[in-house]
């Protein structure tokens, strides 16, 4: 039996508050560090966010990854990395795991930036806020498109909303296959899937990584986004078929 009960009216609800979750980034500001110490920084946070994923996933979670061969064929292009979202903490460091320190970026809400410590010291070197207009949403298009031509990938997390060890995956828009469409860039599909815990009740976390997969260029933008958004929830799908631990309850009222 799950360890936790959550409550929801649909399957797009967010169950999580975040510290200051109403938080916005003044409209001034800028993705990528400007001044000088915040460019020295961001050399210095990466390393650390690496050993604090090592660790954390490593050696506390004991998390096993299957397929993280298949991102090392991207050397020589960016490319796009979907997940589901079952771990607050988890997903943010989990891709330091899979890829070199200097080349991840996620895309993340807004809100996360308030919260205390990460959204100050970590957040502003690697996250790519979502836009709360079309100033800000351009901001982010042209900043996604920077990390792909530099040859680095940018993490999405299409549910958008953490479900803390859901075991399925929620559905989420083809509007989420824009950037890999729109850049001709490859996306791979990042699965966590919870099995029974070797001690503990804390199930135990297997990570897949499927893909590269590629937007049909003979297609329509539309029909693009459409079929590699069915293929990569294809893939994510039948991986989840792989839980079979349910550490959390989730009812629908």
């Amino acid at each position: 039996m799950g360890q936790h009960k959550y409550y929801y009216h649909h399957l797009t609800d967010d169950l999580v508050d975040s510290h200051n979750q109403d938080y916005l980034l003044p409209e001034n500001y800028a993705i990528f560090p400007t001044s000088c110490a915040g460019k020295l920084w961001s050399v210095i946070v990466r390393p650390i966010g690496h050993l604090i994923s090592l660790v954390y996933i490593r050696l506390i979670r004991h998390v096993r990854i299957v397929g993280k061969e298949k991102l090392k064929t991207m050397t020589d292009q960016g490319y796009f990395i979907y997940g589901n979202h079952t771990q607050a903490f988890g997903d943010a460091v989990l891709p330091l795991c899979l890829l070199p320190a200097k080349n991840y970026y996620a895309i993340a809400a807004q809100a996360n930036w308030g919260i205390p410590i990460l959204g100050k010291l970590a957040l502003p070197y690697f996250g790519l806020p979502t836009g709360k207009n079309i100033a800000e949403s351009g901001k982010l298009i042209a900043a996604v498109a920077r990390v792909i031509h530099q040859k680095k990938a940018v993490v999405i997390f299409p549910e958008a909303h953490v479900w803390p060890y859901y075991t399925k995956i929620r559905p989420f828009s083809s509007t989420s296959m824009h950037f890999p469409v729109a850049l001709k860039a490859a996306s791979f599909a990042m699965t966590t899937t919870y099995s029974p815990p070797k001690w503990g009740k804390r199930p135990q976390t297997t990570v897949f990584i499927d893909g590269p997969f590629y937007p049909d260029q003979q297609l329509k933008q539309k029909q693009q986004q459409q079929k590699l958004h069915d293929q990569l929830l294809t893939a994510m799908q039948e991986r989840a078929t792989l839980s079979n631990y349910q550490y959390c309850d989730y009812q629908k009222i």
